[in-house]
């Protein structure tokens, strides 16, 4: 029998205690309600009055329909390799769902997994009723169960939508979502959208779940965090980052391997990176994906020599950061996490899980490598661009443009259009991340999840967030519902890197009412705990 994770509980127990239901319901053989729980009583329900005001003034055009699938599924990751798994359909990624800014997005999922699910908008700024956060914007969807998904789409750019229930996300459950702009101001022949992924699923019996179980027994009594004492190290300067960890994976006590048929032991050893300031990640995973493909057997995307090509990049892994490249050429970043910014040329890119990247390339004549290092792992995923004949280059290709320093959003400007106004903030908000790799107890402010807001905002508020990462590991910081700005006129984003010993503060407008999560989009920190909830004052 598989045990329920922690969120799942915790989302079955304020259910149960809520006394009203919103009216969007499962529909099923089950006859199970997805309906959100009783919202705490300072806080804006996710089906409140506030919330429909907010959609109605965001209008709705044109409604796209789309049908989902959440199924066991065997896919192919290339050159014959089968894995078990769960996924939207037959494919990995999933189908990618492409609408226009305006458009009304009308999505029915049906659950034909063993366990409930739900489905996440990474990214987008919708209606919190739609947000697809179990025990905190709607109860789960049950196994053989439903659930309607409709919210009006506002917002151009690369976005993308995956489960917000335990480890799924760790699986096949994703896919990109892409919002087309009526008044495209980019110039380009053609478009690749590219997907990083780790993968572990069904390799050898591992399972995500399983590895989380081993996670969670920790690595005996090495202190891997909580030693710095929030000391302020300045802003989110990764050029001038030094090593931090004073321990390395190999140093310490390895925990015990997770029991047959869970699969081998998962546990990283050894892995570091200075460009994340010490740990590079905990998980060590068989295979590494670019569209769901191994580097054995590469997806293959064909242009003519001279074409403009943009390519949207988004790091759908669970616990990996990469480093990415095109052989031969140098990319021109126009985007990040679907907002503007003012164009800039690199070599290489790091994202972190959750990131997005859109570029302009002018691409070359012949065959080359599109590379993604997995970050500190030291191994790599990748594609192949070709505009021409020639063989292609290895599995193992390193191109020279992985040895320059990857760009990162801290040396990115907003574009003016979107850039956030110069006001003082009314409100802030300290996020200290907490925990430790030997405990596995990650948190915010020392505290575990509870679906239920421990902060609350007021709308039309200038909020800070500022992020003290206590500990000695990195964590991609993702905000749900809205974008917040980086430092010193910095990108807009949703998701960003905050290093070891550092302190990040961001700031945002508190204009979408609702209850949304903020967590470390590290599938494995978030589930262990380090998550939480703001709220909107009624």
């Amino acid at each position: 029998m598989r045990n329920p994770t922690r969120r799942a509980v915790l989302g079955a127990g304020i259910a149960a205690a809520g006394g009203s239901l919103l009216a969007a319901c499962s529909k099923g053989s089950n006859g199970g309600s997805s309906a959100a729980p009783a919202p705490t009583a300072d806080a804006v329900s996710p089906d409140g009055k506030e919330v429909a005001a907010a959609e109605a003034k965001r209008g709705g055009g044109p409604v796209r329909k789309v049908s989902l699938t959440a199924t066991p599924a065997r896919l192919d990751l290339g050159g014959g390799r089968t894995v078990p798994t769960w996924a939207y359909g037959d494919r990995l990624p999933g189908k990618e769902i492409r609408v226009t800014a305006g458009d009304t997005l009308a999505v029915t999922l049906a659950n034909h997994l063993p366990e409930a699910t739900s489905l996440h908008w990474h990214g987008l700024a919708l209606r919190n009723d739609m947000d697809g956060a179990p025990g905190v914007t709607q109860r789960p969807v049950k196994a053989g169960a439903s659930f309607d998904y409709r919210f009006a789409v506002t917002h151009p750019g690369t976005y993308w939508f995956h489960p917000h229930s335990g480890t799924q996300q760790d699986r096949g459950l994703y896919a990109p979502l892409i919002v087309e702009d009526p008044k495209e101001p980019l110039k380009y022949d053609k478009e690749w959208v590219v997907v990083l992924d780790d993968w572990v699923d069904g390799v050898d019996g591992s399972t995500p779940d399983a590895v989380l179980a081993e996670l969670s027994r920790g690595m005996g009594g090495m202190d891997h965090g909580g030693g710095h004492g929030g000391m302020d190290h300045g802003g989110h300067d990764m050029s001038h980052m030094s090593m931090t960890s004073r321990t390395t994976r190999s140093s310490r006590t390895p925990a015990s391997a997770s029991p047959s048929p869970s699969g081998p032991s998962r546990m990283m050893m050894g892995a570091t990176s200075p460009l994340l300031g010490g740990d590079a990640g905990d998980v060590a995973y068989p295979h590494y994906l670019v569209n769901g493909r191994t580097p054995e057997d590469p997806e293959t995307f064909t242009a003519k020599p001279g074409d403009r090509v943009r390519i949207r990049f988004v790091n759908a892994g669970g616990d990996t950061a990469f480093r990415v490249a095109l052989g031969g050429h140098r990319m021109t970043v126009t985007h990040t996490d679907g907002f503007p910014v003012e164009h800039r040329q690199a070599d290489a890119l790091l994202l972190g899980m959750g990131e997005r990247y859109d570029v302009l390339v002018e691409v070359k004549d012949g065959v080359f490598p599109l590379t993604a290092l997995a970050e500190g792992k030291k191994r790599t995923a990748l594609a192949l661009l070709r505009t021409g004949g020639g063989a292609a280059p290895s599995a193992d290709v390193r191109p020279k443009e992985l040895e320059a320093a990857p760009l990162t959003a801290d040396r990115l400007r907003a574009d003016r259009l979107v850039a956030l106004g110069e006001r003082r903030p009314d409100r802030t908000i300290t996020l200290r991340l907490t925990g430790s790799m030997a405990k596995y107890d990650w948190a915010i402010n020392g505290e575990k999840y509870v679906p239920e807001p421990r902060h609350l905002v007021g709308a039309g508020e200038r909020v800070r967030l500022v992020f003290v990462n206590d500990t000695e590991m990195w964590h991609p910081m993702h905000l749900h519902g809205h974008t917040f700005a980086l430092p010193g006129r910095g990108p807009r984003k949703d998701t960003a890197i905050v290093l070891p010993g550092r302190r990040l503060a961001v700031d945002f407008d508190a204009d979408n009412p609702g209850r949304w999560m903020v967590h470390c989009h590290n599938v494995y920190h978030s589930e262990s705990g380090m998550m939480t909830v703001l709220g909107y004052r009624r």
